[in-house]
């Protein structure tokens, strides 16, 4: 029987995961990945994964097209800041708005079908919508070249409290204080603990509940007469604002926007962090992020040059043969280490990274409480008596 999750454990979960997150330039340091421009990718990411999740993982509907989101929420967000300031919260509220009104047609539309049919209308609209941004839309999105700040950009709100014209590009802020470095990263980070909150209360909710059941079964919800439209509906939009969200962090720690946002590559990525992490869990998602992440950005820079010096203390010979065997799966080849992973992952540990941490704390307590039955049975056995 399955021990459900209570209230206590649900606070415990966001004080360990609170904590983990804020203290990562710490702990993350000796891995090489505690400098802010990865940690903000690790907090942008894992948010998106997180959303992606809220979809994916509890009601079963395989999108291949969440980037188009992601993509409109970066538009939407460097507008904003061309338009009306370069303070991050009004993008943020306008980028989520936009990111979940094109989820709410989208989704109106693709979950007409659901399995792979369902999958394949989304990837067709993030490829139109890509595709749009490139030609139709350069009016909006700036084409192949990227929609840009400016020095000349309007920034009404900006202007209308300025003493004297900009003799140079802003920086996006937070009420003065700048997004770049570690102050952008906390906002970031900020942001994902309360994304995971949310996640955790909508996993826990009726909505959660009945989006399980969906997933469980849905021509049987279909029969008892419950319309589940609604709720997957539901569902997809909440999903679409937080992959807009995701987009709007990265035009605020990078204020550009391009339509490489919106790929299909892009969207297969999102699904690859989940299924890593451990569908349908609510830290998995975030892990899966941070692993593929961190080979991204650390693994593909050990080149040649950086392993001829890890390692130099061996003979030549040996070294040159470690360096050509190790380039295989580093640098330009970090792809095949990750897939390789992928593969242990999916074949070994459906669930996922989570999982595989289950079963370490189940055979770890299995093998505690093991050895604490064999000490207690030998200390309450009975000393033999000597014959007199």
């Amino acid at each position: 029987m399955t021990k459900q999750p209570t209230a206590r454990n649900d606070l415990l979960l966001m004080a360990v995961f609170t904590l983990a997150i804020l203290t990562m330039p710490i702990w993350a340091a000796p891995f090489g990945a505690g400098y802010p421009d990865l940690l903000q990718k690790f907090a942008i990411y894992g948010l998106f994964a997180v959303g992606f999740n809220i979809l994916f993982g509890l009601t079963g509907y395989l999108s291949f097209g969440h980037a188009a989101f992601l993509g409109v929420g970066s538009y939407t967000a460097v507008w904003s800041f061309k338009l009306l300031s370069m303070n991050v919260i009004p993008a943020v509220i306008f980028g989520m708005m936009t990111s979940g009104l094109f989820a709410l047609l989208i989704g109106y539309v693709s979950l007409r079908r659901s399995g792979i049919y369902f999958s394949i209308l989304t990837l067709a609209f993030a490829q139109m919508s890509y595709n749009l941004a490139y030609s139709v839309l350069t009016p909006i999105t700036n084409g192949e070249t990227g929609l840009q700040l400016a020095i000349g950009d309007a920034r009404i709100l900006d202007n209308m409290f300025a003493s004297e014209a900009a003799t140079a590009i802003p920086a996006t802020n937070l009420f003065g204080i700048e997004m770049s470095g570690y102050p952008g990263f906390y906002f970031c980070a900020a942001l994902l603990i309360i994304g995971f909150y949310i996640a955790l209360r909508i996993t826990r909710s009726p909505l959660g509940t009945i989006l399980k059941a969906i997933k469980s079964n849905q021509n049987r919800m279909n029969y008892t007469g419950l319309n589940t439209r609604p709720y997957t509906l539901t569902a997809f939009v909440i999903s679409g604002m937080y992959a807009g969200l995701a987009g709007c962090l990265l035009a605020v720690t990078d204020p550009l926007a391009g339509a490489e946002r919106m790929q299909w590559t892009a969207s297969g990525e999102v699904v690859l962090m989940t299924i890593l992490g451990g569908v349908g869990t609510l830290l998995g998602p975030v892990l899966g992020a941070g692993i593929i992440k961190y080979f991204e950005n650390i693994f593909s820079s050990y080149n040649d040059q950086v392993l001829h010096g890890i390692f130099a203390f061996l003979p030549d010979p040996i070294e040159n043969v470690l360096v050509a065997i190790t380039g295989l799966f580093v640098g330009d080849g970090w792809h095949l280490t990750l897939g390789a992973l992928f593969m242990v992952i999916v074949i070994f540990l459906p669930g996922g990274v989570i999982e595989g941490f289950t079963r370490l704390y189940s055979w770890v307590r299995a093998k505690v409480k093991q050895d604490a039955g064999g000490n207690s049975v030998n200390n309450g056995k009975s000393q033999p008596q000597s014959a007199e």
